[in-house]
Parts: structure tokens; C-alpha cells; sequence
């Protein structure tokens, strides 16, 4: 920086600014990002004193990828517009996903009801009333086969939010591929698959940590060699945020997370370089645009760094951090939700500066109920919007070189290494969650936040400021109670024309092998393809495993 530039900023701050300031000076609030970074009047040059292009920055697809992991970025193409959707039960899910492909979207996202998460069939006594509620119930393989009737799987990517089943799942798309005649090769795709998040921030958890951790590193190393253009796990920060986590905070846990999963994977012997480029992430998308992209660029510095200091990895593809963004659920509001038009909107065109690489885009009446047909419309047309009309992706990282993206960039990332070393002195990942470390600074953060709201420090359009009488009716999507019931006559009917002997066999099977350590992935292929549920699988791993129980204070 010269020398006049920083006369200039000097003369300004104690001339003009201070002025002001005086004039207006019980209205000027102390800016501070949910990161903890206060936020100052004005950058300049100075704020980048001696910063370092090449080390810091670089170029698109070259480390350490600051400013995206393509050379091309979007003028190769725009990133995969992939809604999430799942509802009722596979025959409805499977007509909204014919018609989101008729409307553009370019990938399919699974959302699965809460019992296929927790592993339960939808006759298991815990599953009553959960039943198509949250996302599509899919209980056997005939499920799988109506959810992706007239799909073909070799021409759509598919992502599928589900953890500790994952595995099951993904043998259930697996064998629904081969009678299509698609050859596991030709799949493209990303099954979550992130256990360790579900214990510090969403909760749908099955078994202790340790076998938990063996299942994903399982799938993991299965998929690296049978399924090699599949992205076997998406490690989440999303839920992380949603939890109440800030921006640093949702990065720092989230690497933090991913290091325990390249540890484990090494442990059993395998270079980092056969199975690090499938890797991908998955983020949140807040409101405060400058500060999102900001986290985007640092979170893509971070790992890259991450993974050629510390895991030593060589191939430039282990360094890349792929992720796909949804916008923030939790920042939609039932009060004058067509406000979440904006909302959503701002938080896409965060994610598209920092450079995602597959977006989901929520619909703005998702704080009433799930997304009616025309919601989820609008929420495609604005990725389709943003990504054909606005001139966001003419040009690669649009926003660097900014004084204040570059300054925040920064200091995001020194704010996510600080709390991943204190996650290191916890004891790393996994015993920093087990013993709750992890948990509480997310409830930290989230209390912060909702005081902050209570106080009238933050401002949430149309909750605690700007309020009207409301007299527009939406219409609520809702599920028909007759959903549950239908869905276990169909359970009920296809127990009764499988094999059940070969079914018993395929479960004594996997709890023999569970007792060792074979990979269990082949296992499950086998055992829905003759008919396993589900419900079935998990209960046999239940009873050798035991259930988690969280022991946070």
C-alpha cells in the first residue's frame, strides 16, 4: 500500500468519518459478522498490506483454489440445479421428480422420511405418524424401483440426504441401476453419508460412534473402487448452521469432521489419493451475502491447504473442495413468507460468487408446510435466473480483489483455524462430539443469535420489525394420513411374496460379518436385492451394536 493511500484514509477517518459519527453517532451501531469479525466503515488497500496473490489466491483449478476448483468455472457450465425433494411415498415423489426434470432441473435430491433415516420400517411401532412425513418412505427395494420409475440412472445425477443407512440406500440404488441395465460405473451422484454431524448437530443417529464411523468409511472405500464416479460422502455443514452454528464455526467443524474421515480411511491402509477426489461437502447459504462468499472461498483455501500439509496428498483432485450449498431453511419465516422469495434469492447468488458447484434453493412456503408445485417452480427459476440472466457466472470469482471479500476471507479463515486447533486440544473430532464440546458451542452461538432477535439487534424483516396484517391465504401442502396406511399394506404384501428364508440367511450373514471387519456394502447389495428391508438390516446391526445415547450435558 503507498504511502498516500494511507494519508488519504487517515485524513478521511479523522475528518469526514469522525463528523459524521458525531452527528449521528447513538444510530451507528458496531457491525459484527455471526463470525465474530467486526466489520468496518470502509476497506482500502491498507486492509491488504502485503498480501500475497499467488499464495492466497492463485488462479481458478490451480492451489490453492481460492477462486474455484475448474479452470473454466461456470463459462464451462453452470453448476447442477438439483431441488430436494422427497414426500409421502415413492409414487408421489417419483411424479415430482418428473416433473422438476420437465422444468429444468438439471439433478435429483432424495429427501427420505424420518423412519428410513432411523432405520425403521413403516410398520415398526416407533414409525407411527413419521410415515412420508418429512421426505419419501422407502422401506424395501420395490420402493426404490416406483421412486425412480422412468428415470433413466445413467443420464441424472442423484443425491441422497440419508446417513445412517446410507449404506443400505445406496445398495437399494445400486441393484435398481442394474435392472435398468446401467452398470455401476455409469452412476453419478452423492449419498450423504456424514455421521458425524448427525451427532453434534441434527440428531439421526443409529449406533455408537465408532461402529457408525466403520459404516461410512465402509461405503467410502466400496465406492472408490465399484462405483468411482460417485461422491460417496457429503461432509455437511449445513446442518451445522441450521443447528445455529456461525459461518466460521460451520467451515471449522465441518474440516474438522472431513480429517477424521481421511484419518480413519488412511488407518485402513488406503493412500489418501484413491479416495480423497471423491470427496464433496455440502454448505449452508446465509443472508449476509459478502460474509457467505467470504466463507465459500476461505472453506476451498482451508482444504486444500488442509489436505497438502497435513495429509500430504499429491493429486491435485484431493485438494479440491466440491461442495454443493442449499439456502437457509432456518432463516424462512411463516410471517409474509413470499418475503423468502428475497431471502432465497440473496442467499443463491451467494453461493453462485463463491463458486458452488450443485445448488438447492428452498421454496418460500417451507416454514408452513412442504414445497407446493408452484413454490418449488419459483425456487428453480431463481437459480435459473441468477445463472442465465443476472451475469453472475459471465466471469470466474466475480468478487475478488474486493478490499472487503479478501479482508474477510481472511479473517474467516485464521476464525475457522482457531476453533479447529481447539477441536485438536479436545481431542479431535470424534471425542470432541462425544464429549459434547462440539455441541456447545453450536447451542452457544444459536442462544447468541436468538437473543440478538429478542432484543431488536438483529433485524428479521417482517418478525421483529416491519410487521402487517397478513390476509393472503397460501395454499399448505399437507400428507394424507392414508399414506401411512398404504404404505404398510404395501410393506405387508411384499414380505409376503419374497423368500423369507433367504432373507433370514442374508441377515444372519450381516450380523456374523458385522462381528469383523468386512466391508458390510456388499453385504446389503445382496441382501435387498432378495428382498431385505430397511428396518431389518439396521435391527440386525441393533443388536450387536447397541443404540447411541447422547450423553451431552
Amino acid at each position: 500500500m503507498s504511502t498516500t493511500t494511507a494519508k488519504g484514509k487517515n485524513a478521511w477517518k479523522d475528518g469526514a468519518l469522525k463528523k459524521s459519527i458525531e452527528k449521528v453517532k447513538p444510530h451507528l451501531p458496531q457491525v459484527v459478522t455471526s463470525s465474530d469479525v467486526e466489520v468496518d466503515y470502509l476497506y482500502t488497500p491498507e486492509d491488504l498490506e502485503g498480501f500475497d496473490y499467488d499464495g492466497k489466491l492463485g488462479y481458478p483449478g490451480s492451489y490453492p483454489f481460492t477462486r474455484g476448483v475448474q479452470p473454466t468455472m461456470y463459462r464451462g457450465r453452470l453448476w447442477t440445479m438439483r431441488q430436494y425433494a422427497g414426500m409421502a411415498d415413492a409414487y408421489k415423489t417419483n411424479q415430482r421428480y418428473l416433473y422438476l426434470l420437465e422444468k429444468g432441473q438439471t439433478g435429483l435430491s432424495v429427501a427420505f422420511d424420518l423412519p428410513t433415516q432411523m432405520g425403521l420400517d413403516s410398520d415398526d411401532p416407533r414409525s407411527l405418524g413419521e410415515v412420508g412425513k418429512v421426505g419419501v418412505a422407502v422401506d424395501s427395494i420395490d420402493d426404490m424401483r416406483i421412486l425412480f420409475n422412468q428415470i433413466p440412472l445413467d443420464k441424472v445425477s442423484t443425491s441422497m440426504t440419508i446417513n445412517a443407512t446410507a449404506g443400505i440406500l445406496l445398495a437399494m440404488y445400486i441393484v435398481v441401476a442394474g435392472e435398468q441395465g446401467v452398470s455401476p460405473d455409469k452412476l453419478r451422484g452423492t449419498v450423504q453419508n456424514d455421521i458425524l454431524k448427525e451427532y453434534c448437530a441434527r440428531g439421526n443417529y443409529i449406533y455408537p460412534v465408532a461402529p457408525s464411523m466403520r459404516l461410512t468409511c465402509d461405503l467410502i472405500e466400496y465406492t472408490s473402487k465399484e462405483v468411482p464416479s460417485w461422491n460417496p460422502i457429503s461432509i455437511s455443514g449445513y446442518h451445522i448452521r441450521e443447528a445455529g452454528s456461525s459461518a466460521a464455526q460451520e467451515i471449522a467443524f465441518t474440516m474438522a469432521n472431513a480429517g477424521a474421515y481421511v484419518e480413519a480411511m488412511t488407518k485402513r491402509g488406503i493412500p489418501v489419493d484413491e479416495f480423497a477426489p471423491r470427496l464433496s461437502f455440502f454448505f449452508n447459504a446465509h443472508n449476509n451475502l459478502l460474509e457467505e462468499v467470504a466463507k465459500f472461498r476461505a472453506a476451498r483455501r482451508l482444504w486444500a491447504r488442509l489436505m497438502k500439509e497435513q495429509f500430504k496428498a499429491s493429486d491435485p483432485k484431493s485438494m479440491h473442495l466440491r461442495f454443493h450449498t442449499q439456502t437457509a431453511g432456518s432463516t424462512l419465516t411463516s410471517q409474509q413468507p413470499l418475503n423468502n422469495v428475497v431471502r432465497v434469492t440473496i442467499q443463491a447468488l451467494a453461493a453462485a460468487l463463491g463458486g458452488t458447484q450443485s445448488l438447492h434453493t428452498n421454496s418460500y412456503d417451507e416454514a408452513l408446510c412442504l414445497p407446493t408445485e408452484e413454490a418449488v417452480t419459483v425456487a428453480l427459476r431463481t437459480q435459473q435466473v441468477i445463472g442465465y440472466e443476472s451475469g453472475a457466472a459471465d466471469t470466474i470469482d466475480p468478487l475478488a480483489g474486493s478490499y472487503y471479500v479478501e479482508k474477510m476471507t481472511d479473517e474467516i479463515e485464521a476464525a475457522a483455524v482457531k476453533i479447529m486447533d481447539e477441536v485438536k486440544r479436545a481431542g479431535g473430532a470424534v471425542k470432541a462430539i462425544e464429549d459434547g464440546f462440539v455441541q456447545r458451542c453450536i447451542h452457544e452461538s444459536a442462544y447468541r443469535y436468538q437473543k440478538e432477535i429478542e432484543k431488536g439487534q438483529k433485524t428479521i424483516v417482517g418478525v421483529n420489525k416491519f410487521h402487517v396484517e397478513e390476509k393472503e391465504k397460501f395454499h399448505i401442502l399437507s400428507i394424507d394420513p392414508q399414506v401411512e396406511k398404504d404404505q404398510v399394506s404395501r410393506l405387508k404384501a411384499f414380505r409376503e411374496k419374497r423368500d423369507n428364508a433367504r432373507v433370514q440367511a442374508h441377515l444372519d450373514g450381516i450380523k456374523e460379518k458385522s462381528r469383523g471387519d468386512a466391508n458390510m456394502v456388499p453385504l446389503f447389495i445382496e441382501a435387498v436385492k432378495d428382498g431385505a428391508t430397511v428396518g431389518e438390516i439396521s435391527n440386525a446391526l441393533r443388536s450387536l451394536w447397541g443404540e447411541y445415547s447422547d450423553r451431552v450435558q
